[in-house]
């Protein structure tokens, strides 16, 4: 994992705006509708490409793919792994949605809501089909070389993220679930670092999770689960190095209340039990900015990566880089600067054809957020 000693290096935490195009190729797919299967390859491969050149014109040394070919974060799983089957399940919405129903309700109405199928497990889980793994890793790496590109990420569900937000219907139990699911994802993550990138594993179950799976029960219980999901992770990254992963961490990628959140102090001593060297966490949002100091007051292992979010990814106000250099200076002075790496709060696109920033604004976040690296590095090194 690239770190440097004379510049803080920037990221984000993966999902890039699609083109209504790949919106549209995408939801095809989902709803099981007649689609060119060649077009699809060849949109995803040019979109790849292009998707990649803006991140380095924005000035993200270490880009992504942008999930181009995923309709959403952890339901693309349902390509890949057997046992997942579309069924209707009411959606659960987040806690703090449901105490202001009527803020809720315009949300919907407006839009903000997307409808995509939601996998069920109803049987045993396995390797079904890598093929659109093995073809996002071509198009990332062929960005890559097309573009200049160092080093690049990949973003991959954790075995939390599937057992918290897709119902299970067929293990006995949650930790059935989970042991399940960690290895069925496990050739997904080594192929991913097999392949020379590196792999971001996508974990709000451990925040998040609280006030939508567990939000009726009290913090130790779902402390208790999130040991588990960490637990599972581990044992599915068992053949992969450390620093060859990272991992993020977030409370909900929504414009909301957020008054339910689990606050950082009681969900980072469990984080970072992970074996994943790099933390990607939110930084920026209102709710949770002031947990810098959270990080003054747990105990850090010497190894670990903090990239935090110093860019909003819920509204379209464009950081000021002044401020953005402030954020990262926080955790520099916690850590190191050869420790920190500056990122987004979450993503711009976490379900494909939504987003809360406009596209045209997410290159100028980023920009932002270059420039506020390039300030803070000229001060801390």
């Amino acid at each position: 994992m690239r770190t440097s000693k004379e510049t803080i290096l920037t990221t984000h935490v993966g999902s890039m705006p699609r083109t209504q195009a790949v919106a549209d190729m995408l939801f095809a797919e989902d709803q099981g509708k007649e689609f060119s299967r060649e077009d699809y390859d060849a949109l995803m491969t040019s979109s790849v490409s292009e998707i990649v050149k803006k991140q380095r014109d924005a000035g993200v040394d270490i880009p992504s793919d942008g999930e181009t070919s995923k309709i959403s974060y952890a339901t693309y799983i349902r390509h890949r792994l057997t046992g997942f089957e579309i069924g209707e399940v009411p959606r659960a919405t987040p806690k703090d949605l449901d105490e202001f129903p009527e803020f809720r309700d315009r949300l919907a109405a407006q839009g903000g809501t997307p409808k995509y199928n939601r996998p069920i497990c109803c049987g045993p889980i396995d390797v079904k089909d890598h093929s659109s793994l093995h073809k996002d890793i071509a198009n990332l790496k062929a960005a890559m070389e097309e573009h200049g590109i160092e080093e690049a990420f990949m973003n991959a569900a954790s075995p939390g993220v599937i057992a918290v937000f897709q119902p299970n219907q067929h293990y006995g139990s949650h930790e059935e679930y989970l042991e399940a699911l960690s290895e069925g994802m496990r050739k997904e993550y080594e192929t991913i670092v097999d392949a020379g990138l590196i792999l971001q594993l996508d974990c709000p179950d451990l925040a998040m999770g609280r006030h939508i799976k567990f939000r009726d029960v009290d913090d130790a219980e779902f402390l208790r689960n999130a040991e588990l999901q960490i637990e599972a992770l581990n044992h599915a990254l068992r053949n992969i190095p450390a620093e060859k992963v990272r991992m993020h961490i977030c409370w909900g990628n929504y414009e909301g209340p957020h008054t339910h959140d689990i606050g950082a102090e009681k969900i980072l001593p469990v984080a970072l039990k992970a074996k994943p060297q790099a933390v990607l966490f939110e930084g920026a949002n209102p709710r949770h900015s002031h947990e810098w100091a959270v990080w003054n007051e747990i105990d850090i292992p010497e190894d670990k990566i903090l990239v935090p979010g110093v860019i909003d990814t819920t509204t379209n106000f464009v950081e000021h880089p002044e401020l953005v250099a402030q954020r990262i200076e926080r955790y520099a002075n916690i850590v190191g600067p050869e420790r920190v790496i500056a990122a987004t709060d979450c993503g711009f696109g976490t379900f494909a054809g939504f987003g809360a920033i406009h596209p045209s604004i997410c290159w100028a976040k980023l920009g932002s957020l270059k420039e506020g690296a390039r300030r803070a590095a000229a001060k801390l090194m």
